[in-house]
């Protein structure tokens, strides 16, 4: 277990907004302010039973992927794509499985501008909301949609390091069971062409937070960050964050992340 500092959001009472291009003339990149708390984060390698997608809302797995280069865009979308599907469907049991975006991090890389890279996120958050994560599917799957969206389905992100073991900038998440609705504020991302909607999360001290420590290559963490069953874990808030035990000069976390939409047969 360690002791961190998460950035959490303060209560405000406009409702949150970040820019993620240039905003209009004389309005911040955001309107929020962040409220860091210090926290423990317990590994979850100690647990005495395994976590479960349903019930935490994370869970590790393996995974040897075939894939070379996973900061080369077009082969991840074309070969590494299958690969998450086929993991994601086996491990959920779900009839058909859509990966639909990635992002690849490295604070290095993300430094001088290379292969796309981006920083790890330091603010904790769930990456869809009630509205944004049925919205999601009808952008993606047009006329498909509303046939699927009788059954239950769920968003799902497939989360790995690049290379391993990972010492820089963990991800954090915290339990499912212990975030209550009124903690998670709704907040928009704005894009160039699109306004997303994602959940910042408020403070409260019921929140239990996990991470796997020294994660290897090989090894996957995967996330609930939807599920349209209320029955089952729903939200997955999640966060990089300044690991004390971390040397000095250790390396700078590589990672991909993959969101992918989980249908089932009922």
């Amino acid at each position: 277990m360690v002791e961190a500092s998460l950035n959490y959001l303060a209560p405000m009472s406009e409702r949150p907004r970040y820019y993620l291009s240039k905003p209009p003339e004389g309005q911040p990149w955001r309107n929020t302010r962040g409220d860091r708390r210090s926290v423990s984060i317990a590994d979850a390698r100690e647990l005495s039973e395994a976590p479960n997608l349903d019930r935490e809302g994370f869970t590790l797995v393996s995974h040897e992927t075939q894939v070379g280069e996973l900061f080369d865009a077009e082969l991840v979308r074309a070969q590494f794509y299958p690969e998450v599907e086929q993991l994601v469907a086996k491990t959920v049991g779900a009839a058909r499985v859509v990966a639909f975006d990635h992002n690849v991090r490295s604070g290095e890389k993300a430094a001088r501008g290379e292969a796309g890279a981006q920083t790890p996120v330091k603010f904790a958050h769930n990456d869809y909301t009630l509205d944004s994560a049925p919205q999601r599917v009808r952008d993606l799957l047009g006329e498909e949609a509303p046939a699927l969206l009788v059954h239950r389905f769920s968003v799902i992100n497939f989360w790995k390091p690049i290379r391993g073991p990972v010492q820089e900038s963990p991800l954090a998440f915290c339990d499912a069971r212990t975030i209550d609705a009124d903690e998670l504020a709704k907040t928009d991302l704005v894009y160039a062409d699109r306004v997303g909607e994602v959940y910042s999360l408020t403070f409260s001290e019921r929140h239990r937070w996990y991470y796997y420590s020294a994660m290897q290559a090989n090894e996957v963490l995967l996330l609930k960050c939807y599920d349209s069953d209320p029955r089952f874990a729903r939200f997955t808030a999640h966060s990089a964050f300044d690991d004390p035990t971390s040397a000095g000069d250790a390396p700078s976390r590589e990672s991909i992340e993959v969101r992918t939409l989980a249908f089932y047969a009922s």
